[in-house]
């Protein structure tokens, strides 16, 4: 499986930078290479804020929310889901890379449920990534706001995100200047999450009032 929209933003924000950058890539070797080139994983981040509106109130949007087991395998396709446990989810995102260097990540997710404040958090699965050359930390919350101005049942949930990828790049890639890597993967992680969010967003919102009118 794989994303095209997601391949092309890596391959245009990954070469269009090298070959920008070709002449300071070449004078800076040597001295961008870390003295621990084969354990380093590099970082990149991203937080994120959103949020939709859904046609009901936030008991029956809670009710929709709980039964995860429907809407969450429903929503995240075309990504493949697999069930761990009552709760849990191992999320395959695709194949991707470019510079000869590709990837496939797997994230096992928590759908936990919600906490004695109504916060609905999904947290990280550990220990499913640590041996495959990344490592991911992914922590979200939402919380159900009742839209009491509006003439029909409204809810409007609000959710954040904080995500961290860690990546252990092969020698040929870590000899880029660290700035031009760190730069390119946390922009691109952004665009990533941003575009990912607002597909499973419409998707999320398309199967919650589907589910009213059976």
């Amino acid at each position: 499986m794989q994303s095209d929209y997601m391949q092309s933003l890596s391959q245009e924000n990954w070469m269009d930078l090298a070959e920008e950058q070709s002449d300071q890539i070449e004078k800076s070797a040597l001295s961008a290479v870390s003295p621990h080139t084969d354990v380093d994983l590099v970082h990149f981040h991203s937080h994120f804020v959103g949020a939709m509106e859904l046609d009901a109130d936030p008991g029956t949007v809670a009710r929709y929310l709980d039964v995860h087991q429907g809407w969450f395998c429903r929503c995240a396709h075309p990504m493949t889901v697999e069930p761990i446990g009552e709760h849990g989810y191992l999320l395959t995102i695709g194949r991707y890379g470019s510079f000869g260097f590709e990837v496939e990540p797997k994230i096992g997710l928590h759908l936990l449920p919600p906490d004695e404040n109504g916060i609905y958090r999904i947290e990280t699965i550990p220990g499913l990534s640590e041996e495959k050359g990344y490592q991911v930390d992914f922590r979200a919350a939402l919380e159900l706001v009742e839209q009491n101005e509006t003439p029909q049942p409204s809810t409007h949930v609000e959710w954040t995100l904080e995500l961290d990828v860690a990546l252990m790049f092969p020698k040929f890639i870590r000899r880029l200047p660290h700035t031009l890597i760190q730069g390119t993967g946390d922009r691109l992680l952004t665009q990533i999450v941003r575009q990912v969010s607002r597909r499973l967003t419409a998707k999320v919102q398309d199967d919650f009032h589907a589910s009213l009118k059976l």
